[in-house]
């Protein structure tokens, strides 16, 4: 048996759900053979899913998505391929009493834990976004690795999304000279361009805190940063800004592209290569999957779609775990899963399911060794 779930947000990480379902396996066949993968899409969890893969934890201490400091970690294999997550320095949870701050949010630290990255001995960079505080299309990033973003008097433009209607001028040239030397891939399940109906600010910006009069600031503040951006560097900077995975977490996904060369590509395909699922699963004979909520999303990129597409590849059933369940059985099975259980059905309140995630998941991966392996 091969366990390969991301965590159920809120409830449990990733390794705790492997460590559940093993459980509840084993009430029904004693001593059954398990292995377990977990995994991410880049989003948060992404670091956690390398640590537990092997990687050696690294932590720094960077300038918060308010400018309050806080502490990220980040996660570095012997090879130096580093996995770093940018909501350990600009997410949502970093922001301070809950308190949105739609127009200012900063990506700075998630560029110094890039650097930290850097001084630490990587040569290659899985970069997971996802779970951003911030919509400032990864400019205070690459400040912080060394670019320079002017107003019309020549100062530096304020911290955030917002400022960059004042911006006059920018220069990369200063970026980090290792940046060059060193292999970023931009992993993400999001595939939406910078600005416009579908760009970041229009789609991501509420769930940030902005209101309509906010979003419409940020959309057009981005659109101009873009086109300094263009007299900066070219083209190139135009043609990412319309790029798939250019509005991942409030653009930081175009400074990517646009200041570090980052390849852009799926979040799980990513992931899957990085923690080494492919021998895990050469060894397999059944698959278990799963996440906190099956739902339209999950199908569009997100952990357990990606898993149960190799394991069906491989030939091999893929069953899920979850939360809670909103994809028809239809839909399961176009994505390549033959069965879901869902929490859901054995706790119908919520916040009990939530709290009790944990027993509640063995009791569900029990019922499944029942149904599929006695």
């Amino acid at each position: 048996m091969l366990i390969a779930a991301d965590k159920f947000k809120g409830s449990l990480t990733a390794v705790e759900v492997a460590e559940h379902v093993t459980a509840g396996l084993r009430r029904t066949v004693p001593g059954l053979e398990v292995s377990a993968v977990p995994v991410a899409d880049g989003g948060d969890g992404t670091v956690a899913a390398a640590l537990a893969a092997g990687f050696t934890r690294h932590e720094a201490r960077v300038t918060g998505p308010t400018g309050v400091p806080v502490t990220a970690i980040f996660a570095l294999r012997g090879d130096g391929t580093a996995v770093v997550e940018m909501a350990e320095a600009s997410g949502l949870q970093h922001l301070p009493g809950g308190a949105f701050a739609p127009l200012t949010a900063t990506t700075y630290g998630t560029g110094e834990l890039l650097l930290a990255a850097l001084d630490a001995g990587a040569t290659s960079i899985v970069f997971g976004v996802g779970g951003s505080a911030t919509t400032d299309g990864g400019a205070g990033m690459l400040a912080a690795l060394g670019a320079r973003f002017l107003d019309a008097d020549g100062e530096p433009v304020a911290p955030g999304g917002g400022p960059l209607r004042d911006l006059a001028t920018a220069d990369l040239s200063g970026l980090d000279p290792r940046l060059a030397r060193t292999t970023i891939v931009l992993a993400s399940d999001v595939d939406n361009p910078l600005t416009g109906p579908k760009g970041a600010p229009a789609v991501y910006g509420p769930q940030k805190g902005a209101s309509e009069e906010d979003v419409a600031t940020l959309d057009a503040a981005l659109a101009h940063y873009a086109e300094v951006l263009e007299r900066a560097v070219g083209p190139k900077a135009a043609e990412h800004a319309l790029a798939p995975g250019a509005g991942a977490a409030g653009g930081i996904g175009y400074g990517a592209l646009v200041g570090l060369d980052a390849d852009f590509r799926p979040g799980i395909e990513v992931m899957l290569d990085v923690l080494g699922f492919a021998p895990a699963l050469a060894k397999a004979t059944f698959v278990i999957t799963g996440e906190g909520s099956l739902d339209e999303q999950t199908l569009h990129g997100k952990a357990p779609a990606g898993v149960a597409a190799a394991a069906r590849a491989a030939g091999l059933d893929v069953v899920a775990v979850c939360g809670r369940l909103q994809l028809s059985q239809e839909a399961l099975t176009v994505a390549g899963i033959r069965r879901a259980y869902a929490l859901t059905d054995l706790e119908s309140d919520p916040a009990r399911c939530m709290a009790e995630a944990g027993p509640l998941l063995e009791r569900a991966a029990a019922q499944l060794a029942r149904d599929f392996l006695v």
